[in-house]
């Protein structure tokens, strides 16, 4: 039973309540477990765990270290797909101080397995508890900012994902120099840096979760007509989520998320320590300047990219994505090999841009196809790709760069052929974007019925 302050009929907005206030909210969530984008600035430092000025033979390796960011996505998904139904039950308040809770332990957890040298206490605290945190906490605000911008759904779950590629802007800069402030000749600084920034989540989502209101009943934005870009069938008009899964768009939609995470998390999870090898004059908060930098992209993507399909549509905005996309992952080997720091930049900048759009594009995909009335339960499903994703994508990238150097490939060119394989997987994604239908056609007399 929902404890009475986190009810969902308590949070109905009265009259005169801006919808705007929700976006704050969103934010405050998301920017906070939007810090998953910049684990990969722990990833060297906890190499000297033990050794603290260089690795210990007991130290952990970045293979071993890899698998704490992967499992987090892959509980982000899991726990995505399991308690969608639940969250559109509970509400956006009940799901998102759950999220918190899970977010801000599974450092606080952390932090006790880096202090006490128990790698599977950091699987279980930031991968698994903290995934979880991950995954309630990305889908509590897409069905709320939905209701109530339904005359710009793309633009809507933009503002509503926008945080979660943003997240990092802040946080590796700050992990940066919480590590260098709690820095001593037997701390590397990565505990307590944990432990500060588990606070500091745990209540930044509290207070998004307590700003969320839900629109009344058939409430719709004032004026609004339709446009090409928008969905006008009543809020609960729609397939189940038991019907959509039965579908042949519903693994279309899956696979084309899975295609565009698995490329973008193929080299985000290791990005700090990918541009240092490939540049080997990189200093570690050189490269902790580079993942903000790729962070931004990911947050302003999601914005820009959602506007833009409100406009040309999400069919056509996945198209550019699976067409442009190819073409940049097989320009960074190039760039590496010519010494190019800024076309190595310059192409993940856009990647990332249309890889964190894929997350802001897919519930008005889905509300599209399926119709609005269970997108928030839909969504959660679909985002189990991301269980799927987190372990192609990183562990490629870690076990790949792992067998080219044991080929003799230096490590600075030893991504490449993983960035060959990330441009093949978008070309899938192409022919499975090109092949959705709608399934859900609503009643024009309905489309246009106004409460």
């Amino acid at each position: 039973m929902t404890i009475g302050v986190l009810q969902k009929e308590r949070i109905v907005a009265g009259a005169g309540f801006s919808r705007w206030w929700n976006i704050p909210a969103a934010l405050c969530i998301n920017l906070s477990i939007g810090q998953a984008y910049a684990f990969s600035v722990f990833n060297l430092p906890l190499t000297r765990a033990l050794g603290v000025s260089s690795s210990a033979p007991d130290d952990w390796k970045l293979t071993t270290l890899g698998w704490i960011f992967t499992l987090a996505y892959v509980f982000l998904g899991l726990s995505a797909g399991v308690a969608g139904r639940w969250q559109d039950r509970v509400g956006p308040r009940t799901s998102g101080v759950v999220a918190a809770l899970c977010f801000g332990g599974g450092f606080f957890l952390s932090a006790i397995g880096v202090w006490t040298h128990q790698i599977w206490l950091l699987y279980l605290g930031y991968g698994v508890i903290g995934g979880c945190g991950l995954g309630i906490g990305f889908n509590t605000p897409i069905p709320v900012l939905l209701k109530w911008f339904p005359d710009r759904p793309g633009l809507a779950t933009g503002f509503a994902v926008m945080g979660f590629g943003g997240g990092a802007i802040v946080a590796a800069p700050l992990s940066q120099a919480l590590m260098a402030r709690f820095a001593s000749a037997t701390s590397v600084g990565v505990a307590e840096s944990f432990v500060v920034l588990g606070s500091v989540y745990l209540v930044l989502m509290l207070v998004g979760a307590f700003l969320f209101r839900l629109p009344a009943p058939g409430w719709r934005p004032p004026g609004w007509v339709s446009t090409p870009g928008t969905f006008r069938a009543p809020a609960t008009a729609g397939l189940t989520v038991e019907a959509a899964v039965r579908t042949r768009e519903f693994y279309l939609l899956w696979t084309v998320l899975l295609v565009n995470v698995t490329a973008g998390l193929g080299v985000l999870g290791q990005a700090a320590a990918m541009i240092q090898e490939v540049f080997g004059d990189f200093s570690s908060s050189a490269a902790a300047v580079f993942v903000a930098m790729l962070s931004f992209f990911n947050m302003s993507g999601r914005l820009l990219w959602a506007w833009l399909s409100d406009v040309i549509g999400r069919r056509r905005t996945f198209a550019v994505f699976f067409v442009v996309g190819p073409l940049l992952y097989a320009s960074v080997p190039f760039a590496g090999q010519q010494g190019s720091l800024v076309l190595f930049v310059a192409c993940f900048a856009v990647i990332l841009s249309m890889y964190g759009a894929g997350f802001a594009l897919m519930p008005p995909y889905i509300a599209e196809v399926f119709g609005p009335a269970h997108v928030g339960a839909i969504n959660g499903r679909v985002l189990t790709a991301l269980s799927l994703a987190g372990v192609c994508g990183p562990v490629a990238v870690n076990y790949l760069r792992q067998a080219q150097i044991s080929r003799g490939i230096s490590a600075g060119q030893a991504y490449d052929v993983t960035l060959f394989i990330m441009a093949t997987l978008l070309v899938v994604g192409f022919f499975c974007n090109l092949a959705i239908k709608p399934v859900y056609r609503p009643d024009p007399a309905l489309e246009e019925a106004t409460p």
